[in-house]
């Protein structure tokens, strides 16, 4: 077993004692290693680099590629105003609220500086439902998001300040869809599956992929119903697999030295575009950034976590050092500290500068 190997193997071992089920995986120097460990449910056997996870909010990088691409291919602008997008999504119009003398455009629901609260209205706290509770999101359907969208008043002054929104990431998912005519699964799977490969990353699952769908667990190990994100699934509705992730990484990854790769010039643009969070932070298109201190090694770390009722995953690179990390579990408890402690152990010891 080689260096890398042994590296996410310990890392999936140190999850497990938290989780009912782990699949890491580590991507260094053009090596991928994946481990996994524990149980994909109940009568489950050991989840593997092809097991199916939910990957909540991690979903919300996909969507702001998928803005990219659009923008790049001019069916889309990142200042492009929410309200003309959705101007014929119902009858009547959607009314989107202004703040400030400023409306809210694509770029603002990407980077999270809408100034739109975190959830839709009448939509509860997922950490307050119990063990058993259905999808707090099925019933978001556009016409029920865009209804209360009508009522919301803004927490801020579009693109002043940031504030995370799954409603601001889901609206954008739907804005996306309408623009391009089609469901957000078709048009990920157009975007971003298709030219990169991955054959497991999607919203709904096939008869085949559901049988390597692994189950979902509260901390305590009780099952936890899957969530159905009905028209917010721009925010949190992806499902997918540690090789489909690995495959996304190594495209960001490329980004940096191959011009001519798939998805390029996208990447590049959704990394071009930031927004300052705080002196060592920012938000890009999707991906969140910072840069840790000299006393840490000043390394660069471009990351998003996710979590559903009963699953979290951590994703998160170097383009400098030329490293990343995947860490997906069917446990409802954060693997972010056992991922970014893996990925700076990358940047010390595998690191390729650029």
């Amino acid at each position: 077993m080689n260096e890398l190997a042994r590296l996410v193997q310990r890392t999936a071992e140190r999850l497990a004692g938290q989780h009912v089920g782990v699949v890491v995986a580590g991507l260094a120097g053009g090596a991928v290693e994946i481990h996994g460990t524990g149980r994909t449910g109940p009568g489950g056997g050991v989840p593997g680099p092809h097991t199916v996870f939910e990957i909540g909010s991690v979903t919300k990088v996909f969507t702001s590629l998928v803005l990219a691409r659009l923008t790049l291919d001019g069916s889309t602008r990142l200042d492009e105003p929410l309200a003309e997008v959705l101007a014929d999504a119902r009858p009547g119009g959607a009314v989107v609220p202004a703040r400030g003398g400023r409306a809210i455009t694509l770029q603002h629901l990407a980077t999270h500086t809408s100034g739109l609260p975190r959830l839709p209205r009448g939509v509860l706290v997922p950490a307050l439902l119990g063990p058993n509770r259905a999808d707090p999101y099925a019933r978001c359907t556009a016409e029920y998001v865009l209804g209360g969208l009508a009522r919301t008043r803004l927490r801020a002054v579009p693109g002043r300040s940031f504030r995370y929104s799954n409603l601001g990431a889901g609206l954008l998912g739907l804005a996306l869809a309408h623009r391009a005519g089609t469901g957000y699964q078709e048009l990920v799977g157009r975007e971003i599956c298709e030219p990169l490969g991955l054959v497991d990353t999607g919203v709904r699952s096939d008869a085949e992929q559901s049988a390597r769908l692994a189950h979902g667990h509260t901390p305590g190990g009780r099952p936890v119903p899957y969530w159905e994100l009905a028209d917010l699934s721009g925010m949190g509705g992806l499902r997918s697999t540690a090789a489909d992730l690995a495959i996304f990484l190594r495209a960001q990854l490329a980004a940096e030295r191959e011009p001519g790769a798939p998805l390029t010039p996208a990447i590049t643009l959704t990394r071009e575009t930031r927004h300052r969070v705080n002196p060592f932070a920012w938000m890009h298109l999707g991906w969140l950034g910072r840069r840790l201190s000299p006393q840490q090694g000043g390394h660069l770390q471009i990351w998003h976590n996710g979590g559903t009722g009963g699953f979290r995953s951590f994703v998160a690179f170097d383009p400098e050092k030329q490293v990343g990390v995947v860490a997906l579990v069917n446990t409802r408890r954060s693997a972010d500290s056992a991922g970014t402690a893996l990925l700076r152990t990358l940047q010390n010891e595998f690191a390729t500068t650029t």
